[in-house]
C-alpha cells in the first residue's frame, strides 16, 4: 500500500545545504562554526606572504651592510620568519596572523578551543608537503575535497580555519523616552514597529509620518505625535541600552 502524504511529511528530511559545522562544547552548548573555503584562506595567505617578503626585505638591506655576519643573522631571521611568523600569531593572537585576520579568518581546534601551540606547529611544518608538487597543489586539492575545507595540515592537527563571528550590533533607534504599548503586540506587531524605528533615519519625514499614520490604528496609537509614540514603543520593547 502507498504511503499516504501525512506519512510522508513525517519521514526524515535531508541535512540543510550548509557549510556550518556544529560542534558541542564541554558545557554542553552547541557552537556552529563558519569553515572558510579555499579562496578566503589563499588570499589571507597571499597577504601572509607579502607581509613577511617585505620584513625580510627590509631586514636584508639592512644586513647587508655588516658582511659575513649580517648574511648569518640574514640566515637566523629566514628561518625565524618563514618557520615561526603563522605559529606566533595563531598561538598569541587568537588563531589570527595579519591576513587571516584582514579577512575575517581564525585558525581553532576542531572542537572550537582555541588553537595551541603543538597542533600549530604540527599544521605549518605540513604546509611544505601542502605546496607539492607546485603552488600548493596538493593543499588545495586537499581543501577541496574535504566538506570542512581542510588541507593535510588541518587534518594532521584537528584544526579548521573558520570565519570570526561578528558581534550582534543592537539597532539604533531614535531618542524618546520608553513606553509600554496600549495592549500586549504579538511577534509581527513588535517587528513592524521595530522595523520602522530602525529604519526613520534612511527615509523622508513625509515618509516617516505616511508610515506612523498607517501604524497608528492597529496599535491604538493616537495618530497625532504618532512617530514619537510610536518610537518610545519601540524603546521599550528593545529594552535598556
Amino acid at each position: 500500500m502507498p504511503e499516504t502524504p501525512a506519512l510522508q511529511r513525517n519521514a526524515p528530511l535531508p541535512p540543510p545545504l550548509d557549510t556550518r559545522y556544529q560542534v558541542e562544547t564541554p558545557e554542553g552548548i552547541d557552537l556552529p562554526l563558519r569553515p572558510a573555503g579555499l579562496m578566503p584562506r589563499a588570499l589571507a595567505f597571499a597577504i601572509d606572504l607579502g607581509i613577511r617578503g617585505l620584513v625580510l626585505g627590509l631586514f636584508f638591506i639592512v644586513l647587508a651592510f655588516f658582511g659575513e655576519l649580517g648574511i648569518g643573522l640574514g640566515s637566523i631571521l629566514l628561518f625565524v620568519v618563514s618557520w615561526w611568523y603563522m605559529v606566533l600569531f595563531e598561538v598569541l593572537n587568537q588563531g589570527r596572523s595579519p591576513g587571516k585576520q584582514m579577512m575575517g579568518l581564525r585558525v581553532v581546534q576542531d572542537d572550537g578551543r582555541p588553537i595551541g601551540w603543538s597542533a600549530s606547529l604540527i599544521r605549518n611544518l605540513l604546509r611544505f608537503v601542502d605546496m607539492l608538487p607546485f603552488g600548493y597543489t596538493f593543499g588545495a586539492i586537499c581543501c577541496l575535497q574535504n566538506p570542512t575545507f581542510k588541507r593535510l595540515g588541518d587534518l594532521a592537527a584537528g584544526t579548521l580555519v573558520v570565519y570570526r563571528e561578528q558581534p550582534v550590533k543592537r539597532p539604533v533607534l531614535p531618542s524618546a523616552r520608553s513606553i509600554r504599548p496600549p495592549f500586549a503586540l504579538g511577534l509581527a506587531e513588535q517587528r513592524a514597529v521595530l522595523g520602522f524605528a530602525e529604519r526613520q533615519a534612511e527615509l523622508s519625514e513625509a515618509r516617516v509620518t505616511e508610515l506612523a499614520t498607517i501604524l497608528a490604528t492597529p496599535l491604538k496609537v493616537h495618530p497625532t505625535g504618532a512617530v514619537a509614540e510610536l518610537n518610545g514603543i519601540a524603546r521599550g520593547l528593545l529594552g535598556p541600552i
